[in-house]
């Protein structure tokens, strides 16, 4: 295992047991001195999980104190980064199933969700359905570019787009831009996860780019407005 990988797996196993309350609110994570015998992992290793842990809000420094573990119940769905639904509902044990709906090969069409800049293009066209313990909870639909990813398998509609993107293709993925709207259900998005006429949704649209800043995924993900709530934890940094 890499260093890299070894301290990611920390990391992770501190956030769940965090989330779990293994790690309660209000206490302190061991030293590091302890961490390290722990995991039996050398000290820096520790330091890069733990400045993950601060850098994504579950933990605050206190000088001559420690790792003081924060509230994360607010930390349902976050609005930054740029994260995979299976790497969410693996961080968040959601329980959840996904259904491709539409997966076809199009040009993008006008009044569609994507920016005029890509209208005209060809484009893998994704639509899934997100069942979270067995309830619809969110539509995920997705334009992937052509040109740079010419085909999207079944198998990995249904998985992973971005371990394949990333392990696979070799894509580097860098940044996004969102926008979060809550809007009126038409009657698909009614249909499909099964709510009333009145009731709204939460809707996060946005434009993934890559490394060299190459557009290559427009997405539009419809929330029930009852079953997630966005949050961003920011933290100043001093200049």
């Amino acid at each position: 295992m890499t260093n890299q990988n070894k301290y990611l797996g920390i990391y992770q196993d501190l956030v769940t047991k965090i989330t779990h309350n293994i790690y309660e609110t209000g206490s302190y994570l061991p030293s590091e001195t302890q961490l390290s015998e722990l995991y039996g992992s050398s000290r820096e290793t520790i330091r890069k999980a733990l400045q993950n842990l601060l850098t994504n809000g579950y933990i605050q420094k206190i000088r001559g104190k420690g790792s003081l573990v924060l509230d994360v119940k607010r930390f349902v769905f976050p609005v930054s980064g740029i994260t995979s639904y299976k790497e969410l509902d693996e961080s968040l044990q959601m329980e959840s199933e996904t259904r491709v709906l539409q997966l076809v090969d199009m040009t993008i069409p006008t009044g569609s969700f994507a920016p005029e800049s890509v209208v005209g293009d060809q484009a893998t066209f994704i639509e899934r359905l997100r069942l979270v313990k067995n309830e619809p909870s969110v539509i995920d639909r997705d334009y992937i570019l052509s040109n740079i990813v010419p085909t999207v398998p079944l198998t990995i509609a249904q998985n992973s787009i971005y371990e394949y993107f990333e392990n696979k293709l070799g894509l580097e993925i860098s940044y996004a831009v969102k926008k979060i709207t809550v809007e009126p259900a038409d009657k698909t998005v009614q249909e499909l996860l099964d709510i009333p006429e009145t009731e709204s949704v939460v809707v996060v649209r946005s434009e993934t780019y890559l490394q060299d800043s190459r557009l290559f995924q427009i997405t539009e993900a419809i929330h029930r407005a009852d079953r997630f709530s966005f949050v961003e934890f920011a933290r100043r940094i001093k200049k």
